[in-house]
């Protein structure tokens, strides 16, 4: 019997009343991505945790920001326990005061910079940007973003919405790493406009509709995007090019931190020490095709090199998520007036 029960966030009003009175519960807000694929991650270590623990997971699956947006709406009644999101919301989401600092068992093992200083949030998972093609309508990848403005893409390009999902917003940024300033990035979305189907909160359900064929590029992120290609075979990952002709992404992990005030607190701790758990760590790249986050899982399966082989000659770039977090909402509203949308 499955005890993870997925939701999305307009339907976890209803559930919340009965979750705050059990005590054998954990509630997680999430970003999209872990769940993907058959096994998934998530599901399989949920599991696990509930016979280990006889703890249950509930599960609501938003976009980045909208777990976040979510969160804060409810501080004066917490109901979510542990939130994972990308960067730069789960900065967003200590600015505002949404996390408690808490220490899991083994973050010795996870990089300084891949963890709060002051212990509000930890990756979880490793990732990357990435964008994804229609390999039985186009013969190739595109080989840049300049190319994504041709005719032939009317209507067939789309990419979740800077501001609301953490995939989206890395677009934004990448783009204006390419292009090197943020007026020429919003110039390059406003040509991308022509071509561009409508806004998106949520990434992941953009995969279906480029492996139908309804579009023939998308933005993803790579442990999303291989762990959807068993169920989505017509979909290839690639890694455009700038202006300079230098293909590259952007560092993308997944984040994960206590609520504050959440309403099972000691066992959101549980879930976030099982998660970071060496044992859980070892599934990361076989089951959820991510990267694991401590120094002491090394990946050599098959998936692990797939991952390095996806990569292999793109330049892999770290943004300053501090200063993105800072500029976020002006370039998003730039976006917006770029867009019309």
């Amino acid at each position: 019997m499955k005890l993870l029960h997925v939701l999305t966030l307009s339907t976890a009003a209803a559930l919340m009343a009965g979750v705050v009175q059990a005590e054998d519960v954990v509630t997680v807000y999430s970003a999209d991505g872990l769940h993907d694929g058959t096994p998934n991650w998530y599901q399989t270590e949920f599991d696990a945790f509930t016979k280990a623990t006889g703890i249950k997971v509930q599960y609501v699956e938003a976009g980045s920001g909208v777990v976040v947006e979510r969160v804060a709406k409810e501080q004066s009644n917490p109901q979510a326990d542990v939130l994972v999101t990308l960067p730069p919301f789960i900065q967003k989401a200590d600015g505002a005061g949404l996390l408690d600092a808490y220490t899991p068992a083994g973050a010795d093992m996870i990089p300084a910079d891949l963890k709060d200083a002051n212990g509000k949030y930890e990756a979880l998972v490793n990732n990357y940007l990435s964008f994804i093609y229609d390999s039985a309508a186009l013969k190739s990848a595109p080989k840049s973003f300049d190319d994504l403005l041709g005719a032939d893409f009317k209507g067939k390009i789309q990419y979740s919405t800077p501001g609301q999902a953490g995939d989206g917003t890395a677009v934004m940024i990448d783009v204006m790493h390419a292009y090197g300033s943020s007026d020429a990035a919003f110039d390059y979305f406003k040509k991308l406009q022509a071509n561009n189907v409508g806004p998106s909160s949520s990434t992941g359900k953009l995969t279906a509709l480029v492996n139908k064929g309804e579009l023939h590029v998308a933005n993803g992120d790579l442990q999303m995007n291989m762990s959807q290609m068993a169920d989505n075979p017509n979909i290839k990952v690639f890694f455009p090019a700038g202006p300079d002709g230098t293909s590259s992404t952007m560092t993308l992990p997944y984040y994960i931190g206590l609520v504050h005030g959440a309403p099972h607190s000691e066992n959101g701790k549980k879930l976030i020490d099982f998660l970071l758990s060496k044992d859980a760590q070892t599934t990361v790249t076989s089951i959820a095709i991510g990267l694991p986050v401590r120094t002491d899982v090394s990946p050599a399966d098959a998936n692990g090199k797939m991952l390095m082989e996806a990569v292999k000659g793109v330049t892999v770039w770290t943004p300053d998520w501090a200063q993105v977090l800072k500029d976020l909402d002006a370039n998003v509203a730039k976006w917006h007036a770029a867009t019309n949308s």
